[in-house]
């Protein structure tokens, strides 16, 4: 796996968290069409689904697998079977499951990035990478409890543009840490 430093880490969550909550502002109906439909759309569950299974392939290749080199093969046939099987046979919700594997395969590289950083500040990252592995478990379990959470989160444009507003706020902390911090 490509290693990255916890400052870049930083500012590419950052911008990314801007990016989405600005846009959630500033085209907030729009945004909120996109969003409930996300949990029911093919295309994206198509995408989040093979990319999460081509980055835990990435991942599987670069670890060490000590006794069990041997059935290397058998994993990667495993995970290629499983992701292109989702694919065609578990429809129902595959954007919240492909977005739930990939969120905690985040989490992995937010941990193992900020393992051994000096500050206390990179906690707030840690913290995330462990809200979205709850997360990430959560919405795999039960996928529709994304879809309520968006219905609750998109009742009110009010209420959705003040998450998108937090979301800003949380990405400029996030490019502040990655700028002067990390």
């Amino acid at each position: 796996m490509p290693e990255i430093t916890l400052s870049n880490l930083s500012l590419i969550l950052g911008v990314i968290f801007v990016a989405k909550g600005a846009w959630g502002v500033a085209c907030s109906e729009k945004a909120i069409e996109i969003v409930k439909a996300f949990p029911r759309n093919d295309n994206a569950g198509y995408v989040t689904t093979l990319a999460a299974m081509l980055w835990f392939l990435l991942i599987l290749k670069g670890e060490s697998m000590s006794d069990f080199e041997r059935y290397r093969i058998h994993f990667n046939g495993f995970i290629l079977i499983t992701g292109i099987g989702a694919c065609i046979y578990l429809k129902d919700y595959l954007a919240v499951r492909g977005t739930a594997v990939l969120m905690i395969l985040l989490a992995k590289l937010i941990v193992d990035t900020a393992r051994w950083h000096e500050s206390d500040w990179r906690l707030v990252l840690v913290t995330l990478a462990y809200i979205m592995v709850v997360a990430g478990m959560w919405f795999t379990a039960s996928p529709w409890r994304m879809r309520d959470l968006i219905q609750w989160a998109t009742a009110e444009e009010g209420r959705f543009k003040n998450l998108c507003i937090g979301r800003v706020a949380f990405g400029v902390l996030l490019v502040i840490l990655g700028l002067v911090i990390f």
